[in-house]
């Protein structure tokens, strides 16, 4: 079976590499929905991406019994999603607000194969510590915020903003492997 994750991440990659799925990366190149329904809006966003990709191999030729792998995901407070901060002063204002509270990191995950769709929602509550000046400062300047959905990225330094987590770790960090594992167990499969 040849699985293709549709997504540039080298986080989501990562995590593939680490579960010992040997695949492909196709970045999908498609402009992704936002300014609405935060769950609707991951999850059909997962769903284009994968459709995008699926396309692209089937119109190169791509392989039979192919699996594809698609995941968005956003950090969401008062029921908005934040989407990635384009600047230093937004990712700032991002801390700000994410500062002493908590917030949902949501993520539509969509696995197409040559009988169809599956896709599921995953949801992760996260609780940041009560960040002073200092320490909203030294994240910013670290630049880890760059190109993250929030903000902020868990695995490393972001990890120090974190007073609490209630689900599942993977997801905050891009994609959730026990929601993968249900919509896909064939990836898990191999002796």
């Amino acid at each position: 079976m040849s699985v293709i994750l549709a997504s540039g991440s080298p986080q989501r990659s990562e995590i593939l590499r680490k579960l010992g799925i040997d695949f492909e990366v196709v970045v999908p190149g498609m402009e992704e929905l936002s300014g609405g329904d935060p769950e609707v809006e991951v999850l059909e966003n997962a769903r284009r991406k994968a459709a995008a990709v699926a396309e692209a191999v089937a119109r190169a030729g791509g392989v039979v019994g192919r699996l594809v792998i698609a995941c968005d995901t956003d950090v969401v407070v008062d029921g908005r999603a934040l989407g990635k901060p384009e600047d230093e002063a937004e990712a700032r204002r991002y801390l700000e607000l994410l500062s002493g509270r908590a917030h949902e990191v949501l993520s539509g995950l969509v696995v197409l194969t040559e009988e169809g769709e599956r896709s599921g929602l995953e949801r992760t509550t996260v609780v940041f510590k009560a960040l002073d000046e200092a320490a909203m400062e030294r994240y910013v300047r670290f630049g880890e915020w760059r190109g993250r959905s929030g903000g902020y990225a868990i695995q490393t330094l972001g990890s120090t903003l974190v007073a609490r987590l209630e689900g599942s770790v993977s997801n905050v960090v891009g994609l959730p492997v026990g929601l993968l594992a249900d919509l896909a167990p064939q990836l898990f499969e191999q002796g």
